[in-house]
C-alpha cells in the first residue's frame, strides 16, 4: 500500500506492486536531490524492502523529469562545510552499499535527467532501464569537485575511456550512450513496459537463486568497495569548503560561470 500524501508527504514512497517493492523518489522542489530527508527515507525504504516477504525485488523510480540531481547543494552550502561533507559521504556509502548488498534484485526505472550522485545510484542497481527522455551528466568537476564516492560503483560498470571523458568534461549524454558505455542495461523506448517485462523474468527466479546470483555478480565490486570507501570518503570531505568549491557552488546558484570558466 502507498504511503499517505499531503503536506507531510514522504520524499520516497513505498508500495508493493506485482511482487516488487516500488520506491519512488518524489522531491520535486529540488529535483530529487540527495537531501538528508530523501536519503534517510531511501535507506529506510531499502531496509523495508529487504525484509518484506511480499517483495521479490525492488524497482527504484521517480516522479517528474529528474530521477536524481545529485547532492542537495543548497543544503550543503547552508551547513558547516566540513561536518556536512563527512555526513554526506557516509550517506552515499550507505546508499550504494545497501543497494549492492540487498539480497533481492534492484531495478532502476528512469525516464528523466540524472546528474552526479544519481549516476552512482544507477550504477549500483542490478539492472538499469532508461527511457528516451533520459539524460546523464557528471558535473562535479564544474563546481570544483570530483565523483569521489560514486566512483565505487561507476568505475566497475563503465568503460575507462567513457569515465575519462565524462568525469572531466561534464558533457550531457543520452540513454543510447549510457547503454553503450555500460552505465545502464537497456535504453528503452518505453521504460515502464521494459521494466514490467523484466519483472516477469525475475519472478521466474527463486528468492535464494536470485540472492546468490546477485552475490556472485557483486562480490568483486563489494570487495573493492570496502577497500576504497574510507579513503574516498576522506578525500571527498576534504574538498568541501575549499575556495574553488565555494566559488563553484555560489556560481551555480547565481546562474553564472565560475571564475575559472569566464
Amino acid at each position: 500500500m502507498s504511503e499517505t500524501s499531503g503536506a507531510d508527504s514522504p520524499f520516497v514512497h513505498y508500495e508493493v506492486s506485482d511482487g516488487f517493492a516500488v520506491l519512488t523518489l518524489d522531491s520535486p522542489h529540488n529535483r530529487n536531490a540527495l537531501s538528508s530527508r530523501l536519503v534517510g527515507e531511501l535507506l529506510s525504504g531499502l531496509e523495508r524492502a529487504a525484509a518484506d516477504e511480499a517483495a521479490r525485488g525492488v524497482v527504484l523510480t521517480h516522479t517528474g523529469n529528474t530521477f536524481c540531481a545529485g547532492a542537495d547543494l543548497k543544503e550543503a552550502l547552508d551547513a558547516d562545510p566540513a561536518a556536512a561533507a563527512d555526513i554526506r559521504t557516509r550517506w552515499m556509502i550507505r546508499v550504494l552499499r545497501d543497494i549492492l548488498e540487498l539480497p533481492k534484485p534492484v531495478v532502476a526505472q528512469v525516464d528523466g535527467n540524472v546528474r552526479a550522485g544519481g549516476l552512482g545510484i544507477l550504477a549500483a542497481c542490478d539492472i538499469a532501464v532508461a527511457g528516451p527522455s533520459s539524460t546523464f551528466a557528471l558535473t562535479e568537476a564544474r563546481i570544483g569537485l570530483a565523483p569521489f564516492m560514486i566512483s565505487l560503483t561507476l568505475l566497475p560498470r563503465t568503460t575507462s575511456r567513457a569515465a575519462g571523458r565524462y568525469y572531466q568534461t561534464g558533457e550531457t549524454f543520452d540513454a543510447a550512450e549510457a547503454e553503450r558505455i555500460g552505465l545502464i542495461t537497456v535504453a528503452a523506448q518505453d521504460a515502464v513496459a521494459e521494466v514490467s517485462r523484466l519483472r516477469g523474468e525475475l519472478r521466474k527466479g527463486s528468492p535464494q537463486g536470485l540472492a546468490e546470483s546477485k552475490r556472485l555478480v557483486n562480490a568483486s565490486l563489494l570487495a573493492e568497495f570496502d577497500r576504497s570507501a574510507e579513503e574516498l570518503a576522506k578525500r571527498s570531505a576534504s574538498y568541501f569548503g575549499t575556495p574553488e568549491v565555494v566559488e563553484g557552488m555560489t556560481a551555480f546558484f547565481q546562474r553564472r560561470p565560475p571564475s575559472w570558466a569566464e
